[in-house]
């Protein structure tokens, strides 16, 4: 069977679990804030009971059913999950519901992307983003590694999915050496200031406590502030 990863719009359906595990007790309000901070348009919420997990789908197959039935009703384009996925859980979501589907950690990660300003923060998002991505490559022509070395498929050659993993390495080992790069050059740049005897001061607070609209007010810069 061929399948495509669908390209999701904005329109989602938020999936929360309900538990006693530390993940599935995350805080449902700030689950929504961060999806809406992605720019998501929530249509519909549902909370699941942790209970009732399932390894093909990590919920039971009567909330796919509801969940099928609501994406249609409402139109959605895209489900996210207060929960991590598996691999294979989200492509089991994404072939029931024919939607993208979105986990937590790459919901986190999307916001990380939206707000990485500096060239060493968009590097370490992209490299993050990329081994997320390589555990969860999938193409509507995998059916054609399962027939390796089969008629017409002989040879030296390689199938596309094989291309793409070799392609997310080259590119995760090139993010990692421009990183090296930058670390490199921060820390000659440290050293200089050691020896000029510049003070340094840090600013550390909770995400969205008002760090850089503090340090634009102190310094008079103009650093992106959500």
């Amino acid at each position: 069977m061929f399948f495509e990863r669908h390209e999701g719009g904005e329109r989602a359906i938020l999936v929360h679990l309900e538990g006693q595990d530390s993940e599935a007790s995350e805080d449902p309000q700030e689950f929504q804030e961060l999806a809406m901070s992605a720019g998501a348009d929530m249509v519909a919420f549902f909370s699941v009971p942790s209970s009732r997990l399932t390894a093909k789908f990590l919920i039971g197959s009567g909330k796919v059913e509801e969940l099928r039935d609501q994406i249609k009703a409402a139109e959605a384009d895209l489900v996210i999950f207060n929960h991590t996925l598996t691999p294979s859980q989200e492509r089991n979501l994404e072939r029931a519901f024919e939607c993208r589907v979105l986990d937590r950690t790459g919901l986190i990660l999307d916001i990380f992307a939206q707000r990485a300003r500096t060239h060493e923060g968009k590097l370490q998002v992209e490299l993050a983003q990329l081994d997320h991505m390589s555990t969860r490559l999938v193409r509507g022509w995998t059916h054609l590694e399962r027939q390796k070395g089969g008629i017409g498929l002989r040879g030296p050659g390689e199938t596309q999915l094989e291309t793409d993993r070799r392609l997310l390495r080259v590119r995760i080992r090139q993010i990692k050496q421009k990183l090296d790069k930058v670390r490199s050059q921060r820390e000659q740049a440290r050293r200089g200031r050691r020896r000029a005897d510049i003070p340094s001061v840090s600013l550390v607070g909770y995400t969205n406590a008002g760090k850089s609209t503090l340090f634009n007010a102190l310094t008079t810069s103009e650093v992106y502030a959500a």
